[in-house]
């Protein structure tokens, strides 16, 4: 009887625990900033659309305007002489002729390398190589040369290196120099780079959110506890699972929504997946086939 009586009194404690905890957190929402005012849902060219393109590339570029997207999701790293230059690895080698860090390469000695060099079609051709439009560019560049289109910036570079410390500013001060505030988002898997980030540019510019956040939303709303869950970030660009973790969740999805979160899905390359994933309330679907999701969200 002891025993009952203690469990069902350590019961009312955690309900009443619970219950004060509701009471005492404040709602805290979002005000939707102007990159996000626009008509959902929102298509992503994942590296400008990388599928049938070389990716991070105007070859790719110009195909993911052509498919009516509405953000290019691009990753960004520092050159040895400090340029961002639009790039996905941390070496060259992948997308090159060539070897070595982008760190360690100048601007000049980047443009001369071949980034349609290494794509393949699908019958094992390689039809850009020697391309022109196949070159590496620059940030500045892909502003002033698609000033229709909203950015999607993904800081690569690490806080451990030295061009991860410097990259945070650097940016924070080309997206002021090029007059692009409401049609950016910058984010990071690492919370500390957005943090970083966020310390030049406050609430100014839309901010994804990194490994860390996702985890502490999740947790909270998983809990119960997600009235607890304060938001600091404008969107979570997600995949539909971890593990054996669902991310991919209406109510989750509803939970972020009704917080003014974006919710977005990589890398969704399956029309039916994609038409899955927006049927939930997805706000954002990120791909490499930006014709397949015209054709899903554009029918």
């Amino acid at each position: 009887m002891k025993l009952r009586t203690k469990a069902l009194l350590s019961a009312a404690g955690i309900s009443s625990l619970y219950l004060y905890s509701r009471v005492r957190a404040e709602r805290n929402v979002n005000e939707i900033k102007p990159v996000f005012k626009h008509r959902a849902p929102y298509i992503f060219a994942h590296r400008g659309g990388k599928g049938n393109y070389p990716e991070h590339t105007r070859l790719a570029f110009d195909n993911a305007v052509n498919q009516q997207v509405d953000v290019f999701e691009i990753d960004i790293r520092l050159t040895k002489d400090n340029e961002i230059v639009v790039l996905h690895d941390l070496y060259v080698d992948r997308v090159t002729e060539n070897s070595g860090k982008v760190s360690d390469y100048t601007l000049k000695e980047l443009r001369e390398l071949d980034f349609g060099y290494n794509f393949k079609d699908i019958r094992g051709n390689y039809p850009y190589r020697g391309s022109k439009d196949a070159k590496v560019m620059t940030l500045r560049e892909l502003f002033r040369e698609y000033p229709d289109v909203i950015i999607n910036i993904d800081m690569k570079d690490s806080l451990k290196t030295e061009a991860g410390q410097k990259i945070a500013p650097l940016l924070f001060e080309l997206i002021l120099d090029e007059k692009v505030v409401d049609r950016v988002i910058v984010t990071s898997f690492e919370d500390e780079q957005i943090r970083r980030f966020t310390g030049f540019s406050g609430d100014l510019i839309a901010i994804g959110a990194g490994s860390e956040e996702v985890t502490k939303a999740y947790t909270l709303y998983y809990s119960g506890l997600g009235h607890l869950y304060h938001p600091s970030r404008d969107t979570f660009q997600i995949p539909a699972n971890v593990s054996s973790l669902r991310l991919d969740q209406k109510r989750f999805i509803n939970f972020l929504h009704d917080l003014n979160v974006k919710v977005g899905y990589w890398v969704v390359n399956e029309t039916n997946e994609m038409k899955r994933l927006l049927d939930l309330g997805a706000h954002t679907i990120v791909t490499d086939y930006p014709d397949k999701a015209n054709l899903i969200v554009n029918y």
